[in-house]
């Protein structure tokens, strides 16, 4: 099948703009990916950009090479947080056809998205990322010394392409485990947490993950309601089935 998610005669997944972070080995193959399903008639999408602050990056020399032919794309010579910031700041509804193709290499770009928001919105308060009061129960979990936590029930080094199919490749058995589910009950076993606010990487076309633009951008909606009744504490979340980046949003 030409596509390992949806059926060959399902009309065309359809977007207004995907933005890929990064343009180096990561952002390529997207970008190669993306255009094959282009091509096969499996997406539509009115722009891609691919947002690296080398101009010279992996993605530039293979765009110059034609490699991207039947793929509108372009590159935006940016650093992933200012772009981040214009982008999402236009609202939920300007970017309502929108997604973002994460890099595995990335920061927590969706939760600093939020934190320069609520410092915007309250320049007087003291907007922090906290640490987890407790660890994750997942197999494999680091903290950070920024406060940000990483977690994933992979204890093996997983390949780039990979759609967490219902069977684990790597374990040849059922994949039972599914991260946004331990994020809600990690929130319902700590009270003094909000949310959460969870940001799903789902694989849609072709192995490439992306989390829908509108999710993140309403999340600033959320936010600005929970800080305005008082101090809080939101956990905050980008995840895929397997592997996350957390944080605690503490708004004091």
């Amino acid at each position: 099948m030409p596509d390992t998610l949806r059926d060959a005669h399902a009309a065309p997944l359809c977007f207004g703009r995907l933005v890929i972070m990064g343009g180096g080995c990561y952002g390529s193959w997207y970008a190669q990916q993306l255009t094959r399903a282009a091509l096969r008639g499996a997406l539509q999408v009115g722009e891609v950009v691919v947002v690296d602050r080398n101009s010279a990056c992996r993605v530039a020399g293979l765009l110059a090479a034609g490699a991207y032919h039947g793929l509108p794309l372009t590159i935006a010579v940016r650093d992933w947080d200012a772009y981040v910031a214009e982008w999402l700041g236009q609202g939920p509804d300007a970017v309502a056809h929108d997604a973002m193709v994460p890099s595995p290499l990335m920061h927590h770009v969706c939760l600093d998205w939020l934190i320069g928001r609520a410092r915007e919105r309250w320049p007087e308060r003291h907007i922090r990322v906290a640490p987890l009061e407790q660890a994750p129960p997942t197999p494999w979990e680091r903290a950070s010394p920024d406060g940000r936590h990483y977690v994933s029930f992979a204890t093996w080094m997983c390949p780039v392409n990979c759609i967490e199919p219902a069977r684990c490749p790597h374990t040849r058995g059922v994949r039972d485990w599914s991260m946004p589910p331990m994020v809600r009950q990690y929130v319902a076993d700590n009270p003094s947490l909000r949310g959460p606010v969870i940001f799903p990487c789902v694989h849609r076309t072709y192995g490439v993950g992306m989390i829908d633009a509108a999710a993140i951008a309403d999340a600033d909606r959320q936010l600005a309601a929970w800080g305005a009744s008082g101090p809080c504490a939101v956990l905050v979340g980008t995840v895929s089935h397997c592997h996350g980046a957390l944080g605690v949003l503490a708004i004091d």
